[in-house]
């Protein structure tokens, strides 16, 4: 069944797409183009749904829009699984389906980096987070977004009441982002006491060796590979006592079942909606400080979109920088003067701007 609900400003197109040749089926989602065209990392997944995609897409319009960027939002889900052999066959495809929607700039996700972005301009002459021969800035590999998350991290901390130095830090979901997040937090102090990834949670309360994680995680896949510390089920890593948790990976791993278990004073929301609607509540009731995905994980958009209008690196660092304080502190200012979540105090600045932009347009 696919819930989608829409509203106001968006979705302005849902599209269904399958190669029969291929047999293979993607879904787009573009939520709003009123700021600009959108840009929207491509997942990849066997288990991705048309109703995940249009959350992600909102999220998207959310996020693009109160980075102050000149990109609406949307996203795209290939229902694939993402270590198939035929990867670059499936991507080729899909870029050929989606090659008349021009108002569509598709970016790295959850089963894809930026070799599938090359392969996807390759087709149709629109990507960002490409690789670094082809003029691009490759998101993963520069680690804009754990940067943004860190950039965060400093902003939010004191309003939680967490110094950052000896924190303790615990990574949902240890890819691409949730690395480069633990790179960047524990470079300014923060100690990883756990980390999960789709085989399983190491947990050491005596702080895990981040440079030692790394090399297990490249050279055996997995940080259960890990030579110290302790084996926990992945679904426990909530209940593990630690000052700073960023879930990094699928949609709704924080919700009713396990938001009581937390008792980390700071949530960073490292992937995009990483927690239900209710346990968001549930978290705010207990006094919990939640950074919404849309600010606290921007910083991979932001680089995008810098590396759409051709700046460098430097640049985009500075910006992911600039951005994400400015709008942590914003939106936690405005959630803590009017007693709401910090979600909807975000939610309002963003569709402020979104209206202001629709304003101009004749749709």
């Amino acid at each position: 069944m696919c819930n989608i609900t829409y509203d106001d400003i968006g979705p302005a197109r849902v599209i269904n797409l399958y190669s029969s040749k291929d047999r293979l089926r993607a879904v787009v989602v573009i939520d709003n183009v009123a700021l600009g065209p959108a840009i929207g990392g491509v997942r990849v997944s066997p288990r991705v749904s048309t109703s995940e995609v249009w959350r992600l897409a909102r999220t998207m319009t959310l996020k693009n829009s109160i980075a102050g960027l000149p990109h609406g939002g949307a996203k795209a889900g290939i229902i694939a699984d993402p270590l198939s052999s035929n990867k670059e066959r499936a991507f080729r495809v899909f870029a050929r389906m989606i090659r008349d929607l021009q108002d569509y700039i598709p970016g790295p996700d959850m089963g894809s980096n930026e070799t599938a972005m090359a392969w996807i301009h390759d087709e149709t002459g629109r990507a960002v987070g490409l690789p670094e021969e082809i003029g691009g800035l490759p998101l993963d590999k520069l680690g804009a977004t754990g940067y943004g998350l860190a950039a965060c991290a400093e902003v939010s901390a004191p309003m939680a009441g967490v110094d950052l130095k000896g924190a303790r830090l615990v990574i949902q979901g240890y890819g691409n982002v949730g690395r480069a997040a633990a790179r960047f937090l524990c470079a300014r102090g923060a100690v990883l006491v756990a980390a999960s990834d789709s085989r399983g949670c190491v947990y050491d309360p005596s702080g895990i060796d981040f440079d030692e994680l790394a090399r297990v995680k490249e050279e055996h896949g997995s940080v259960t590979a890990y030579g110290k510390g302790s084996r926990i089920a992945a679904e426990t890593i909530f209940a593990v006592p630690c000052d700073i948790i960023i879930p990094a990976a699928t949609p709704d791993v924080i919700n009713e079942g396990n938001a009581a278990e937390i008792t980390a004073r700071l949530i960073l929301q490292g992937a995009n909606i990483p927690a239900t609607a209710k346990a968001e509540q549930m978290l705010y009731n207990k006094g919990i400080l939640v950074v919404p995905d849309f600010i606290a994980n921007a910083g991979g958009v932001i680089m995008a979109a810098m590396e759409y209008a051709g700046k460098s690196a430097q640049e985009a660092f500075a910006n992911i920088d600039e951005r994400i304080r400015s709008n942590t502190r914003q939106i936690l200012e405005h959630s803590a003067a009017r007693n709401i979540l910090p979600r909807d105090a975000a939610i309002t600045l963003a569709m402020e701007r979104v209206h202001r932009a629709m304003a101009y347009r004749d749709h």
